[in-house]
C-alpha cells in the first residue's frame, strides 16, 4: 500500500493539510514547517499522485508542444527543454507534428486533441494572423518562433533583427563585404527569413556597403540540401562571396560541403555563420560560428506561460517576452581576434 498524505503528517505531526500545501507548493508555508514535512516526504518516500491532483483542478495534466518538422534538430532539441520545463510543474508533455503545413497547423490550433490536453504550445510556420483570430478554442495557446503575429497569445521569441545584425557585424569586423545570405524565402513579410534578412540588410548598410541583391539566394526548404544546393547556386553563376549568413545551421552545413568540394577554405576564402546552434555545428570538420538562442529560456518561458495561464490567476495581457541570444565564434569564422565584444549581445 502507497504512502498517503495522512502518513507524512504523522511523521511529521502536522496536519494533513499543512502536507498538502507543501506538496503543492504553497507560499505561505514557512520555511522551518516546509523543512519539517519535506524531511518526513523523504524519509517515507511519498509521491504525490500528479494524475488525482489535475483531475481534481478538472486538468489532464498534459500539454502539448505541436512543431514543423523533427529531422531539424532545432525543433528535437526544442522539445527536450519543452519536456524538462513542464516536468517541474508536474506536466507531461504531448509533442505533434505539423510537417509545417498550414491545415496541420490549423488542425491543432483550432482544438484538435482538445478533449486530452490542457493547453498548447505551437511554434507555426504557415498561419496567418486571421487564422489565429478566428479560433474559438479555450484551451490556452503560446506561440514561439520568430514569425510576427498580431493576435492575442503570448508570443515567445528572440529578436531576430538584431540577432542577425549581430551576426552580420562580426562578419564584417573580420573585414568581410561581399557578405551573402542563403534561405530567403518568397513572401510573407514577416517569416523568419524575412527578419533574418531584414538584419542583413541594415547591418550592411549602418557599415557603409550597399546590400548586394545578386548575393542573396532563395531557397525551397531549409535543410542541408537546401543550403548546399544555394551555395553551388552562386558560384555557378560567379557570384563568389567573401563570407556567408545563413537563415539557419542546416543551410550553412550545406553550404560548408559545397564550399569544400569546390576546394574553398573555410574561413580563409568563405567565412560561414548559421544560426540555431544545434549540436551537429560543434562537431563538423570545422566547427561553426551561430547565433545562439536559450532554447532552455525559451522553454521555460513558454511552459510558464502556459501554466500561468492555466492556473486561473488573472494574467496580464498577451505578452512578447524576447528571450536572449549569443554568438558563439567557432573556426568558421576564424579566430576571435577583432569582434567587438559590445556586439555580442544577450537579452533579457
Amino acid at each position: 500500500m502507497g504512502v498517503s498524505l495522512k502518513d507524512v503528517a504523522q511523521r511529521a505531526g502536522v496536519s494533513i493539510k499543512t502536507v498538502s500545501n507543501v506538496v503543492n507548493n504553497y507560499q505561505h508555508v514557512t520555511p522551518q514547517m516546509r523543512a519539517k514535512v519535506q524531511q518526513a516526504i523523504d524519509e517515507l518516500g511519498y509521491r504525490p499522485n500528479l494524475t488525482a491532483r489535475h483531475l481534481r483542478k478538472g486538468r489532464t495534466g498534459i500539454i502539448a508542444l505541436a512543431v514543423p518538422e523533427f529531422g531539424n534538430p532545432y525543433f528535437a532539441e526544442l522539445a527536450g527543454a519543452v519536456v524538462d520545463a513542464a516536468a517541474r510543474h508536474d506536466y507531461t508533455v504531448l509533442v505533434d507534428h505539423t510537417g509545417g503545413l498550414r491545415e496541420k497547423e490549423l488542425l491543432v490550433s483550432q482544438g484538435f486533441r482538445s478533449h486530452v490536453i490542457d493547453g498548447l504550445i505551437l511554434s507555426p510556420i504557415h498561419l496567418e494572423t486571421e487564422d489565429l483570430m478566428a479560433r474559438n478554442e479555450t484551451a490556452p495557446l503560446v506561440l514561439l518562433g520568430e514569425r510576427e503575429y498580431e493576435a492575442p497569445y503570448d508570443h515567445i521569441a528572440i529578436d531576430n533583427v538584431a540577432a542577425s545584425r549581430d551576426a552580420v557585424r562580426h562578419l564584417i569586423d573580420r573585414g568581410h563585404r561581399r557578405i551573402a545570405f542563403l534561405g530567403s524565402r518568397t513572401g510573407r513579410e514577416r517569416q523568419p527569413a524575412h527578419l533574418r534578412l531584414r538584419g542583413w540588410r541594415e547591418e550592411l548598410a549602418a557599415s557603409g556597403i550597399e546590400p548586394d541583391e545578386s548575393l542573396i539566394v532563395v531557397t525551397d526548404g531549409y535543410g542541408r540540401e537546401d543550403g548546399a544546393r544555394a551555395m553551388a547556386a552562386l558560384l555557378d553563376r560567379g557570384e563568389r562571396p567573401d563570407a556567408v549568413f545563413a537563415y539557419n545551421d542546416l543551410i550553412a552545413i550545406g553550404a560548408m560541403r559545397t564550399l569544400a568540394s569546390r576546394g574553398l577554405r573555410i574561413p580563409e576564402d568563405v567565412a560561414v555563420v548559421g544560426f540555431d546552434n544545434i549540436e551537429e555545428s560543434l562537431y563538423g570538420a570545422t566547427t561553426l560560428t551561430t547565433v545562439a538562442p536559450d532554447k532552455e529560456a525559451i522553454a521555460r518561458l513558454a511552459v510558464d506561460s502556459l501554466v500561468e495561464r492555466l492556473s486561473g490567476s488573472p494574467v496580464p495581457e498577451p505578452r512578447r517576452p524576447r528571450p536572449g541570444y549569443r554568438l558563439v565564434v567557432r573556426e568558421s569564422t576564424g579566430p576571435d581576434r577583432v569582434t567587438d565584444p559590445a556586439r555580442v549581445r544577450i537579452e533579457s
